[in-house]
């Protein structure tokens, strides 16, 4: 699976990255989100849909490609 984001409707809560630090950041300037790893599988997979269920926005969803 891939990550993907809606980087436009991010407004920097940063809960994707306290739910997986491994896969996202946020940047210095304004705190919206970084993919630091776009593939994921296994448990990077599990993390990436938790991050997705808990962004405000829903600026982070996945797909197969």
């Amino acid at each position: 699976m891939r990550i993907r984001t809606h980087r436009d409707t991010c407004i920097g809560a940063g809960r994707c990255y306290l739910v997986a630090p491994e896969l996202f950041d946020q940047r210095d300037d304004d705190a919206t989100v970084v993919v630091l790893a776009e593939q994921v599988t296994g448990t990077g997979l599990d993390k990436a849909r938790e991050a997705a269920d808990e962004c405000p926005t829903r600026t982070l969803y996945l797909t197969e490609e």
